[in-house]
């Protein structure tokens, strides 16, 4: 991958404060939520690790599918919770990784699916575990204001030079 590198704390959402870029959008349907996926997903270039952060369906997924359909992937996307990583093609190579059932990083790198990852390939993980990122990285956060309300945040952790 790239030489760039992040650290985050492991299960936590990083620090928006610090965030090279962020913008913050309130929706009140899956539309809306698609549409900021559709947006933020036209600014990808490969490369790219986005980090998504939010509750038990708080709309990860929702997000992710949209987003992946910007890149032209399109096959079905579903969750990998019980695959923990499955991949699209499209523009790029897309990776969509989820780490719920995972308890360490060190089980992941045990698992060889980093591997696969090239350094063009987009990756998307839910529930991340790791502690240290090579090149761009963003943080998406969806948090649950009521039954039909969220707020996305989409922050630009780090650029790859």
């Amino acid at each position: 991958m790239n030489n760039n590198v992040i650290s985050t704390e492991q299960r936590a959402l990083p620090d928006m404060g610090s965030a090279l870029d962020k913008k913050e959008y309130f929706c009140s349907s899956v539309q809306e939520t698609n549409e900021i996926a559709r947006r933020f997903a036209q600014e990808i270039k490969g490369g790219e690790t986005v980090l998504m952060y939010g509750e038990l369906g708080a709309g990860k997924t929702t997000f992710t599918k949209a987003f992946f359909k910007t890149l032209g992937v399109t096959d079905t996307v579903t969750s990998p919770t019980f695959t923990l990583m499955k991949t699209y093609y499209g523009r790029f190579t897309v990776h969509h990784l989820d780490m719920y059932r995972i308890e360490a990083e060190e089980d992941v790198e045990e698992l060889g699916l980093l591997e696969e990852i090239e350094d063009n390939d987009v990756t998307v993980i839910e529930w991340n575990k790791f502690s240290d990122f090579i090149g761009t990285v963003y943080a998406v956060s969806i948090e649950y204001l009521g039954e039909n309300t969220r707020k996305i945040t989409i922050a630009l952790l780090q650029k790859n030079a």
